[in-house]
């Protein structure tokens, strides 16, 4: 019954053909993948870490550094949903599922952005009254702060 085109009699069970196509993957490439997305994701945290030092704060803008600090978290993500997760050898339907879920979360999260951003726009007097007033720290108070912090 090595041809998938013959039919078996009746009364035996189908050759299960997924399971034999993943050994032989597995037998191919072995364990190989996994040791390079490893790698991979080694380096990935390596970067991050390195934003944590002085002279990257001073080097690279802070809206840079985001930006850098999303992609290498996203990167990380797309690694670990790839090949541990087992996604890239999922059949093709998975994108069904996916891509319209990822869509509505996008969407619902810039919903949001108005209601965040524009959410002082209609306060009331008795509502700034009750507000917290937003706490503006000088660079002399943070210096000072940081120092005895370490001492």
């Amino acid at each position: 019954m090595s041809d998938s085109s013959e039919v078996p009699p009746h009364g035996e069970p189908l050759p299960d053909t997924h399971l034999e196509n993943d050994e032989t993957l597995h037998a191919t490439t072995g364990n190989r993948k996994y040791w390079v997305v490893f790698v991979a994701l080694c380096f990935l945290t390596l970067c991050s870490f390195l934003t944590y030092f002085q002279w990257w704060d001073t080097a690279i803008p802070p809206k840079v550094s985001m930006a850098f600090m999303m992609a290498v978290s996203c990167g990380k993500a797309l690694l670990v949903m790839l090949f541990f997760m087992h996604l890239l050898w999922e059949a093709n339907w998975k994108w069904v599922l996916t891509i319209p879920a990822a869509m509505m979360s996008i969407f619902l999260v810039c919903m949001l952005i108005p209601d965040i951003g524009l959410r002082t726009e209609k306060y009331s007097e008795e509502r700034w009254y009750h507000a917290p007033v937003p706490h503006i720290e000088s660079a002399e108070t943070a210096a000072a702060d940081a120092t005895s912090a370490t001492h």
